[in-house]
This record gives C-alpha cells, structure tokens and sequence, in this order.
C-alpha cells in the first residue's frame, strides 16, 4: 500500500508540474504539499460517485481504489463526508489548494484564521509556512471532524489551533490575522471575517459558483477589494443549502417532458464547451443556472437547467448547424443568449478582469475597474453588528 500510495503521489506531483500548477512565485506551496502527503489526513472512507449515488470506499476493504480518489488529478476533490446523498466534506483539489495558497501570500511568522477545517490538510500546509514563529487558528461547523482533523495535525507534528463554531463568526475575540483564508464558498462575504482581519492584511474566500477571490482589507477596515483568482466550484457553508442546480440533474429536471419550444440557433455553440471566460460570464448573470457540454462525431452538445422546473438541450447537427429545445417557465438557452450577446457586446470580458468591492453595506462584483466598471450586485449581506 505504501509503494502504490508513494507511486500515485508522484504522479500526482509529475501531473501537476506538466500543466503548470505549481505557484512559481510560492514555492513553499509545492514543499509543503511533499512534507504533509495528502493521503495522511484522507479518512478510512471515501465516498465515490457511481454514477447514481454516492457509495462508500473503505481504505482497508479497498486500498487501491482509495488511493486512486486520494490522488485522482490536479482538479479532482476527493469526497469524505456526505450527508442526505450530497457532500458534505472534501479535500479539495490539489490544483485549486495551490492555487489559493498562493494567492493568500502567507509569510513565516503570520497569524492566519481558516476557516472550514475539513479534513485540516490545508491548515497543516499553512502551518507547515508560518512555522513556529507564526500561528493557526482553524473553525470548523462539525465537532467529530474537528476531533478528527486534532488527531491529523497532531499525527502530522504541526500545531493548529481547531475550533469548533459557525465559520461565518471568525474566531470571535481572537485576531485580527494577517491573512484569512475561506474552504467553503458564500454568497456575500460576512462582516466579521473583515473585522478580524488586520487593515492591509489578505482574505481569500470562494464566491458561490463562480471562484474564489482575494481582497486586501482597507487600512479605515470600512471595506475590502481585490481580483478573481481562479475559477472553481466550491461546497457551501454547512447551513446553507447548495444550489437546486447542483443537487438534481438535467434528467431530473426534465422529468421525461416533450419540450415546449423549438428553433434552431445562429451561432457556435463551441464556446460552451471551450472558453472559460464565457462560463464566467454566464455564471455571473444566472447564478442558478448550471451548464453541461459534451462533443461527439458531429460537434458540441450542451444540457442546461436550473435545478427547479426549466431545461434546455442543445444540439450539433451532422451539417454543423445547432438546434435548442426548450422546457419550463424559463426559456434557459433563450437567457443564456441574451447573456451571451451582453459580455460580448462589452468586449468579451476576461474572467481575470473581475474583482469584488466589500463593505458593512453592500458588496458587488465589478469589471475592469471598481468605479466604473458594470457591476453585478451580489445578495444583501447580513446586517454587521454595531
């Protein structure tokens, strides 16, 4: 098991250097990931998706198997909690740690605030950086993970300091950090994780579907701004239900109904399948909407939904034309147009060209430029104390 575990681990390092995941302006990022090996803080059960259901895998019933979730790929999650058939935990993809490691520019000696400890493989890499001039301070919602994630680091020889309570609070009464880092995604960043940051200190944080940002806090701590970093999906904090769209599928959504409307479409669908930046685009401007694409013989096929009641497939004919079917109260591929024809019509934005401006009041995402770039709000933000 060692050897295949050790085999896997440095394909897992091999794969990641070929694509260019490794942070070349934060090596500690890839020295970290070869002190702490990722297998080390994997619980004896994995779940993996059959494709129907979730299903259990036991590290001592099938070692194999386990270890290839542990290391499957740069963007492969590998599930370790699933609580009423959706996951609930993870640890996350080595790419997107990497990536948002770097993006957090912890130095030796920081004081850094996690939270959503998981598995706490990604507090123990922080830990492994700040080193013993420095300190980490790790929440988590689930008190049998945080026992779990104790024994980890502890096994690991690296001093956290888990907590557990509603990541959403901080860590109340302790900081400010210089650095606060966010596992979970949200939809508007919560007031305390600026008030415990120090002015001038960093917040990575992952927003709803989208990705994650980075933003500095403002040195009057009255607000925080900052760039996307890096485009993912992220679980929900544990108290707030995952999108519809991401719990049931297309088929689901369909539920076997003829479509309501048909037509054909006068453009290529490839940019579905191919650029990233449209996908941020559309996910800016319907959130709640989730995209599928695939290719066969004759091109791209996309399936589009909304996790409620509306659908929409999209097809590549053999003549390279596309045709749309459509279900629901919501002509889906009729909004996604319209969306579509926007971001092009503002220049085809990248998605490196958003940022976010947080305040006690109000929070949106803007492009190019925070003053006068379009801005798309995001949802009201609880209301800051005091």
């Amino acid at each position: 098991m060692a050897g295949a575990l050790e085999e896997r681990r440095r394909a897992l390092d091999e794969a990641m250097r070929a694509r260019g995941a490794w942070p070349g302006d934060a090596p500690w990022v890839r020295a970290a990931f070869d002190a702490l090996p990722r297998h080390e803080f994997a619980p004896e059960r994995l779940w993996d998706w059959d494709g129907s259901t979730y299903v259990p895998v036991d590290r001592g019933a099938s070692p194999d198997r386990w270890a290839e979730l542990v290391y499957a790929g740069p963007d492969d999650a590998a599930v370790t909690e699933v609580t009423d058939g959706i996951p609930s935990s993870s640890l996350s993809a080595p790419a997107v740690v990497a990536t948002m490691l770097d993006s957090l520019d912890v130095q030796p000696g920081h004081l850094v605030l996690e939270l959503g400890t998981g598995t706490a493989w990604n507090a123990a890499l922080i830990a492994h950086r700040v080193g013993t001039s420095g300190q980490v301070t790790s929440v988590e919602a689930s008190t049998r993970l945080a026992d779990t994630a104790a024994r980890a680091v502890e096994r690991a020889g690296v001093h956290v300091d888990i907590a557990v309570g509603d990541g959403n609070l901080g860590r109340p009464g302790t900081g400010p950090y210089d650095r606060v880092i966010a596992t979970y995604a949200v939809d508007h960043v919560p007031w305390p994780w600026i008030e415990q940051t120090t002015p001038g200190g960093d917040l990575v944080f992952p927003l709803g579907r989208m990705g994650h940002f980075a933003v500095t806090v403002a040195d009057d701590h009255r607000s925080a701004r900052g760039w996307m970093h890096g485009l993912a999906q992220f679980m929900n904090a544990r108290d707030t239900p995952p999108p519809a769209a991401t719990i049931r599928s297309h088929t689901q959504v369909r539920a076997g109904r003829a479509p309501d409307a048909k037509r054909g479409v006068d453009r290529d669908i490839t940019p579905l399948h191919t650029d990233v930046n449209l996908l941020w685009a559309l996910r800016m401007a319907l959130p709640d909407v989730v995209y599928t694409t695939d290719t066969d013989e004759d091109g791209v096929n996309a399936w589009i939904h909304d996790g409620a009641s509306s659908w929409a497939v999209v097809t590549t004919e053999p003549d390279g034309s596309a045709r749309t079917e459509q279900g629901g109260p919501r002509r889906l591929f009729d909004a996604v147009e319209t969306a579509w024809e926007a971001w092009t019509a503002h220049g085809q934005v990248s998605r490196w060209d958003h940022g976010i401006t947080i305040g006690r009041d109000e929070q949106y995402v803007w492009e190019r430029d925070p003053d006068t770039g379009r801005r798309y709000p995001l949802t009201t933000a609880t209301p800051a104390p005091g």
